[in-house]
């Protein structure tokens, strides 16, 4: 009998406030996703941008996290994510992506079209409904990271 080779891991880019659900808050909503990175059925990306974001945002003053536990949460993401950096030729209108109301997050857009990814989840209220964009939807799935569940138990 000849084993099949398993699925491919299922792609992601998850935005700031997912990782901090996940990672700060042990949201269980994302729970799923921290379990599919842990066993290898997805892998995420992230690059210089989204994590100079992640960095500065673990620095609020709500968060209340001290100097250790900032660096141990970027420790923890860095050894769950892949770096996917922009080459420096980066156009990223090359990418056909619709335009985020909030440019902040247009960097998630283009992360996971540089990436190849399957999904994006967030929960901006704004990058979810650029899913649903007309003209140009985006090449991959925008979803909360409850509506990603089903497809993170499927791979």
């Amino acid at each position: 009998m000849i084993d099949s080779p398993p699925p491919p891991a299922t792609q992601l880019v998850l935005d700031t406030n997912i990782v901090m659900d996940m990672l700060h808050f042990g949201d269980p909503r994302t729970q799923p996703i921290l379990a599919s990175l842990a066993q290898g059925r997805a892998c995420c990306f992230t690059d210089a941008d989204c994590l100079a974001e992640l960095e500065r945002v673990t620095g609020y003053p709500e968060f209340r996290l001290d100097a250790a536990a900032r660096a141990a949460l970027l420790a923890r993401y860095l050894a769950l994510a892949t770096r996917c950096d922009a080459p420096p030729d980066e156009n990223e209108r090359d990418y056909g992506l619709p335009r985020c109301r909030d440019t902040d997050d247009q960097k998630f857009l283009t992360l996971a079209a540089r990436c190849s990814a399957d999904l994006l989840i967030t929960r901006d209220k704004l990058l979810l409904r650029l899913a649903r964009h007309r003209h140009r939807p985006p090449p991959y799935a925008i979803l909360t990271a409850e509506a990603a569940r089903p497809r993170l138990e499927a791979s």
